[in-house]
């Protein structure tokens, strides 16, 4: 199987994808003020995100960032990874697992992967499925799953 980086300067197209197509994104440290902006924006007020006494005698010992959160900054890390630019029709479908806990001061990543494609003629397109995964600064997977993204076809 051949791996090549999926980083054009735009979007690729539904042809273009190949199976086993993978690229990783830049880095993004979680911040305080994400989780805090992220509970306004949401009304997820829940205190294993933003309350730092009541966080330690919990589970993981300090503050966690949400999951969907960290979903979401994954979303951000795809498009500017550029391959999606342009070219996405529509966000299909999601399976998404929460594997492990982002705190305040991680450092995540995401790993992109095409594991299946299917085209779609009719809306001049097709379904790219990417094995997602969201990765922090000791490599261990945090979340993953899989994506499926409607994209255009090459242009006639």
């Amino acid at each position: 199987m051949t791996t090549r980086k999926m980083q054009p300067p735009m979007g690729l197209y539904f042809e273009e994808f190949e199976m086993g197509d993978s690229s990783e994104s830049v880095g993004r440290t979680i911040t305080e003020t994400d989780i805090v902006n992220f509970a306004a924006l949401s009304g997820d007020w829940n205190r294993i995100h933003t309350d730092a006494e009541y966080s330690q005698a919990q589970m993981f010992g300090q503050r966690v960032a949400h999951g969907l959160l960290v979903l979401s900054i994954a979303s951000g890390l795809a498009v500017r990874m550029g391959f999606m630019e342009e070219t996405v029709q529509a966000f299909m479908k999601l399976d998404w697992q929460f594997r492990r806990p982002i705190l305040i001061g991680d450092t995540v990543h995401l790993r992109a992967t095409v594991s299946e494609k299917k085209a779609m003629p009719r809306v001049g397109g097709g379904v790219v499925t990417f094995k997602m995964e969201v990765l922090n600064q000791k490599a261990e997977v945090c979340q993953r799953g899989n994506w499926d993204i409607l994209c255009k076809s090459l242009p006639e």
